[in-house]
């Protein structure tokens, strides 16, 4: 029997199987070089019944399956682990349909950027309510196997209130598409949300219909400098006029802000240097009349479009300034607003009196729990001061995970966030969809 590269190779074509090591190399490590892996093979269909032909074959021959979009994760959800797995891309599905106007939605291929499918929503007078800094890189898809958060959610909500239409392909190949987009449609269990969040371990996403929204009208961004967690987040509430639409919310730290200056090319912008620095950005009509009590704080503002990107170029900069650390250790994790300036004091606390760590920073989204815990230092394989952080989380009432999901690298950590009879429930629908355990093995559950 032919080799499974050679027998993909005859459904999507020779140039769309990749065995090649140097070109596979891509496909194998994360964004953030922490978890690495190998495989058979990549495979590159350009439809769903090239999918379902793929996970039929694989699942025949009794090959893993790992599913990978725009591989901007950071947990190694989408890295191939054990059993020399083939790494099965969405890239080329990336059609985009028409905006349906009266319902305000639009349909996508999975391997559809984030940002094409902003630009399609956009070009027909809509907003698309997910929006990260990787959106040039991450997949429609993806965002949806992940439950993608990003800097929108206090306005719009998670990915999961975004989707309402899914086509996947089962493990054996079999298709379930229902991408009408109704919004009352009560026939049985939505199965589009449950595959938000699934991580790639149910079935392989090929479409997603997703809802749209209207455009909240011009903005005003404002950068604050605050003391402390436990007035950045009061600032999300004091700051902004009753009846304005906060559409983001975030916090910076020192450190990050620091690392960032150099990354953009742009001075610190406050008058005085804060521990940490607010950015809200409220709908407002870009009348700048959008924010309140502000008199007596070091804050400046941007009301015209190109000084709004400015400011927000020190948060969405983050990650970049962070990565030429090198290989840090980067956490993702929310906690209940009411427990997060505690929580952050603790983290702090735990970080700084650690001498392994050379450097670390707390940033993220301020509006909705979600802190972007990262520290350089400790080798990638040493997880001890991960397990520090998530437990402190998990102490203060948080999820180890709020955007990027389990992966490989949370595994261990599942239990933090999750009782055992919840994990038990996860695993039976796990089983019951893809009983031989051949999509994305290893990750969101341990072996």
């Amino acid at each position: 029997m032919a080799d499974i590269a050679t027998q993909l190779a005859e459904v999507v074509g020779a140039n769309h199987v990749i065995t090649d090591p140097a070109v596979m190399e891509p496909y194998l490590v994360d964004w953030t070089r922490r978890y690495r892996g190998d495989a058979r093979c990549v495979v590159r269909p350009g439809s769903t019944d090239e999918v379902a032909s793929v996970l039929r074959m694989c699942s025949a021959a009794g090959v893993p399956v790992v599913v990978q979009g725009g591989n901007t994760g950071l947990v190694g959800g989408a890295i191939p682990g054990e059993g020399l797995p083939v790494v099965l891309s969405t890239r080329r599905l990336d059609w985009i349909g028409d905006v349906d106007q009266r319902a305000g939605q639009l349909s996508a291929g999975a391997g559809a950027t984030l940002g094409a499918v902003q630009r399609a929503a956009a070009s027909a007078g809509w907003v698309y309510g997910v929006d990260l800094a990787g959106r040039d890189s991450a997949t429609i898809g993806g965002t949806v196997a992940t439950n993608a958060g990003g800097i929108h959610v206090v306005a719009f909500g998670m990915t999961r209130a975004q989707v309402v239409g899914i086509e996947a392909v089962l493990a054996d190949g079999i298709v379930l598409s229902h991408l009408s987009g109704l919004l009352k449609d009560n026939t049985g269990l939505d199965l589009g949300a449950l595959l938000c969040g699934s991580e790639g371990t149910l079935a392989v996403i090929t479409a997603v219909r997703v809802r749209l929204h209207r455009p909240v009208g011009a903005t005003t961004v404002a950068l604050i400098g605050s003391p402390s967690y436990a007035d950045a987040v009061d600032l999300v509430q004091t700051a902004v006029v009753p009846g304005a639409r906060v559409i983001g919310a975030e916090v910076v730290d020192d450190t990050g802000m620091r690392l960032v200056e150099g990354v953009i090319g742009q001075p610190y912008p406050l008058s005085e240097r804060h521990p940490l620095v607010v950015l809200l950005e409220v709908a407002d009509g870009g009348t700048g009349e959008g924010f309140t009590g502000l008199e007596d704080r070091d804050v400046v503002v941007g009301i015209d479009a190109g000084e709004r990107a400015r400011l927000w170029r020190y948060r969405e900069a983050q990650a970049d300034a962070f990565a030429l650390l090198g290989v840090l250790h980067k956490l993702d994790v929310s906690v209940p607003l009411s427990a997060l300036p505690a929580c952050a004091e603790e983290l702090c606390g735990v970080l700084g009196a650690d001498a392994g760590i050379t450097e670390f920073g707390i940033f993220g989204h301020i509006g909705d729990g979600n802190l972007h815990v990262e520290f350089a230092g400790p080798d990638a394989d040493d997880y001890r001061m991960d397990r520090e952080v998530l437990e402190c989380v998990a102490r203060h009432g948080g999820s180890v995970s709020a955007e990027h999901g389990i992966g490989r690298a949370k595994v261990d950590y599942l239990e933090l966030s999750r009782t055992r009879a919840e994990i038990n429930a996860m695993r039976a629908i796990k089983t019951a969809w893809d009983p031989q355990g051949i999509l994305n093995p290893g990750v969101l559950f341990s072996e």
